[in-house]
């Protein structure tokens, strides 16, 4: 059973297999996204209702750029869906949407829902959802040591007084954008075992948790499931 004075207070997912929970179907690929983005409406319920503080999905890299033109026009119609259908929901559960990434190139009807997920639950207090889009965690490295060399160069900060805090704070999940800090917990689907990118700075000490079921079947058992193995783990950090 779940000790839920010991629940992970920022978690995130790689939210992997989509396009082989279709193949093994013979359905096409966007069959595979719309069951993901079903799978990952009740993962977001779960994390809500445990009392997580922040539940982070990695839903378009900066590498997805190179699949099919259909099928990241597919991914990017999916978001115009998703905040349709589910934004009344997440503001009347006090969830805050943030925006992990640049998403100002995505197309306009994205954007525009993207603009309105932003505005109507920026106030709430409960879960903070972060959706990282056009991430990836070297770019995102790279952005905060540019934003930090700015600084340097204007005179604001010598370059000797760089800290380990102030280059998180310049992350997409720091202070200045997010505030949701480092994820306690990694969650990977699909049987792949690799990060992908994927919060490289934040996720030093973070524990992983890999699993072979695909996306689209990772159920809220199957979410509890990784927490349990996460709080049977004993988090030392450097330490003995």
């Amino acid at each position: 059973m779940l000790d839920m004075e010991r629940i992970p207070t920022h978690v995130a997912i790689v939210m992997d297999g989509n396009g082989r929970w279709a193949d093994k179907r013979r359905l096409p690929k966007m069959a595979g996204h719309n069951a993901g983005m079903k799978a990952m409406k009740e993962i977001v319920k779960k994390a809500s209702s445990l009392g997580i503080k922040n539940l982070t999905v990695y839903a378009f890299s900066t590498e997805n750029w190179k699949r099919s033109a259909e099928e990241i026009g597919g991914i990017f119609k999916l978001i115009v869906v998703y905040v349709d259908s589910e934004l009344r929901e997440l503001h009347e559960n006090h969830v805050r949407v943030q925006i992990l990434g640049d998403y100002s190139g995505l197309p306009t009807a994205s954007v525009d829902r993207i603009r309105r997920a932003l505005a109507v639950t920026e106030k709430n207090t409960g879960m903070q959802f972060n959706i990282a889009l056009n991430y990836g965690g070297r770019d995102d490295i790279r952005r905060a040591v540019t934003e930090l060399a700015a600084l340097v160069v204007e005179g604001k900060i010598k370059s000797e007084e760089i800290t380990e805090e102030m280059i998180g704070e310049h992350l997409w999940t720091g202070k200045f954008h997010a505030n949701c800090g480092d994820p306690e917990l990694i969650i990977r689907t699909s049987g792949e075992m690799r990060l992908s990118n994927y919060l490289l700075w934040q996720s030093a000490y973070s524990e992983f948790v890999f699993t072979d079921t695909l996306w689209p079947d990772f159920t809220p058992e199957k979410f509890e499931e990784a927490l349990l193995e996460y709080q049977g783990r004993n988090r030392r950090f450097g330490g003995r």
